[in-house]
């Protein structure tokens, strides 16, 4: 599951991988072995029955062993970290009540705001152009954006955050990307502690659930790796679905853009995070005929079970929303509403601002990134006709309370050279980098 061959089409991996049963082996990166899950039903009785399938990745065999070793690059990702994720029972319920308490406290007109001014700032970079990367240039860096906002986080440390956790999803020096992960976070958390302010990670800290700096650290790693990576692919395949398919693109640039059922349909069909909610059968279970060992991983595959053959087509209709995109049972996503609201606004403002856009090369040439676990386009190239920016300004998300906000970073006083076609950098992190200081 982590080659080019599963990344181009994994809808034949899961046809072939049905033909074993509900279950089926699979290998995750070299070496690592578990059991992937592929139907509907099979998932929402995993999900569901935390009292035989635990979370907790301390019970992973392989792992615990060293069969599975440290750096493999799927480990970042499984490892047991004392969050919501990855605990159960009553300490899953402290930590997981930390961060519903704490996301009930942000506003969706304020966030839709957030939405708004950021998506305008990057429209109005590429508008001129007459092309651009969707995704690099727009899905990638719109979530960041609304990201370091709500957490409080000030852009030095918003690329080293984006840095850490690109590298961990990718599977590339995981080791390293962890590292530089786990040491922003403690900067910001460090940041926090001396000046809190309205944001999610002063409201983290004040918490009943009384957090320490490690709870902090991994509360905010589940937190963000939900809201930029997964964000970002929801954003980009709706928008590759809404630029590709006939039945939306005779709405497009005019009256009410059907971008709601385009969430829905990529929900079901393409979640951005495909293969995840990782358990362990605390004790052999033998289900539908297969044996699933005490400590072996078992990986439903949320994209395998929306799309069970068993499932009708007017189950997966638009508007229902019994799709496993968001998980099921005790550990569902606590930030649906905001991952949605933040991914139709996205799509809704940059149709709105480009009606005439189309896909810069036909859609089954677009390529998809290798990963056992996530959905996820290379790139999204697009064309337009040419627009001017608004010349009115575009200030950046103001803060609800200024005096408790961390200084600017520093600017670069020296003027850019011009360069008619300047070189764009590669990776979430260095896109950032680049729209934050004008590149």
């Amino acid at each position: 599951m982590y080659g080019p061959g599963f990344a181009d089409d994994p809808a034949a991996a899961y046809r072939r991988l049905r033909t074993h049963g509900p279950t089926a082996p699979v290998e995750l990166a070299p070496g690592v072995r578990a059991t992937l899950v592929t139907s509907y039903e099979a998932a929402l009785h995993v999900l569901r029955s935390p009292e035989t399938f635990s979370k907790d990745p301390r019970r992973w065999r392989d792992l615990a062993d060293g069969t599975v070793p440290m750096d493999s690059p799927v480990v970042p990702m499984m490892m047991y970290r004392p969050n919501a994720l990855f605990t159960d029972g009553e300490e899953h319920r402290r930590l997981r009540g930390a961060i519903t308490d704490s996301l009930a406290r942000v506003e969706p007109n304020t966030l839709r705001g957030y939405v708004e001014r950021s998506a305008d700032l990057l429209i109005d970079r590429i508008a001129p152009r007459g092309e651009a990367d969707l995704l690099g240039e727009y899905a990638q860096v719109l979530p960041l954006l609304v990201f370091n906002r709500l957490f409080g986080c000030p852009p030095d440390l918003g690329e080293r955050l984006v840095e850490g956790m690109s590298g961990i999803f990718d599977g590339v020096d995981a080791e390293k990307a962890n590292a530089i992960l786990t040491e922003t976070l403690l900067d910001l958390i460090a940041l926090k502690r001396a000046r809190p302010g309205q944001d999610m990670t002063s409201w983290l800290m004040a918490h009943p659930a009384g957090l320490t700096d490690e709870e902090m650290i991994h509360e905010l790693v589940v937190l963000m790796g939900a809201g930029t990576e997964p964000q970002q692919n929801l954003i980009a395949n709706s928008l590759r679905l809404l630029l590709s398919d006939d039945r939306f693109a005779g709405s497009l640039g005019g009256g009410s853009l059907p971008v709601e059922d385009a969430l829905d349909e990529v929900l079901w069909a393409d979640p951005p995070m495909a293969n995840y909610a990782v358990h362990y059968p605390v004790r052999d279970v033998v289900y539908e005929g297969r044996l699933l060992r005490s400590g072996d991983p078992l990986v439903v595959s949320l994209a395998a079970a929306n799309t069970d053959p068993a499932l009708t087509t007017s189950d997966q209709r638009a508007g229902n929303r019994a799709h496993l995109a968001w998980s099921a049972g005790p550990h569902n996503c606590p930030a649906q509403s905001p991952a949605r609201l933040i991914a139709a606004v996205a799509v809704e403002k940059l149709l709105d601002r480009l009606p005439d856009v189309e896909l810069a090369v036909p859609v089954d040439e677009l390529v998809w990134r290798p990963g056992p676990f996530h959905r996820a386009l290379a790139s999204l190239p697009v064309r337009f006709p040419q627009l001017t920016a608004d010349p009115t300004p575009r200030p950046a998300p103001a803060p609800h309370d200024p005096r408790h906000d961390p200084p600017p970073p520093p600017t670069n006083t020296q003027a850019p050279s011009p360069a008619p076609t300047p070189t764009r950098p590669t990776g979430a992190w260095a896109r950032l980098r680049a729209w934050w200081r004008g590149e």
